[in-house]
């Protein structure tokens, strides 16, 4: 961009305000700087798209260079992979024709019982839920103020009709 010092812009204002006048002068100010902000708007967003679509290329790049190293990676497991069981059925034929029994693997041990250990004596110990009820102990902790709230007489309603 244009790069402005403190003289020339001096000197530009001060051609401005003899050309143009003092009485117009501070709109045709505003008006200027409103064009230079939207100028400058403009090329802020040109800037931002060019980011974006170099960012965009480099991102493209990035995902074919990582799409070929996992095709790679891919085949050589894949030919790893024949390779071992080539490798581990030329092993099961030699052991086949020297009359060699194949290897079974084993079953695994059944399952262990284990005693579930219930406190069958605190339940038997427990009082009954209805004879609570009947009772009237309580079976579930209340806070004060809920107490409060629970046992407090009813307010008397504002719209009294005489």
């Amino acid at each position: 961009m244009i790069d402005f010092g403190f003289d020339k812009i001096a000197l530009i204002g001060a051609v401005a305000l003899i050309v143009i006048g003092p009485e117009k002068l501070p709109r045709v100010a505003r008006t200027v700087g409103h064009m230079l902000g939207k100028a400058q708007r403009y090329v802020a967003d040109v800037k931002a798209e060019v980011n974006r679509s170099i960012e965009l290329d480099e991102l493209k790049k990035m995902k074919t260079e990582f799409e070929t190293a996992a095709r790679d990676v891919e085949s050589t497991v894949r030919s790893e992979v024949q390779q071992a069981n080539a490798a581990l059925g030329s092993i099961e034929a030699d052991l086949d024709a020297s009359g060699g029994r194949t290897w079974q693997p084993e079953e695994p041990p059944p399952p262990v019982y284990k005693h579930p250990k219930k406190q069958w004596r605190l339940k038997r110990g427990a009082m009954p839920q209805w004879y609570k009820q009947r009772h009237g102990i309580r079976a579930k902790a209340q806070s004060g103020a809920a107490r409060v709230a629970r046992f407090r007489p009813p307010r008397p309603s504002t719209t009294d009709h005489e």
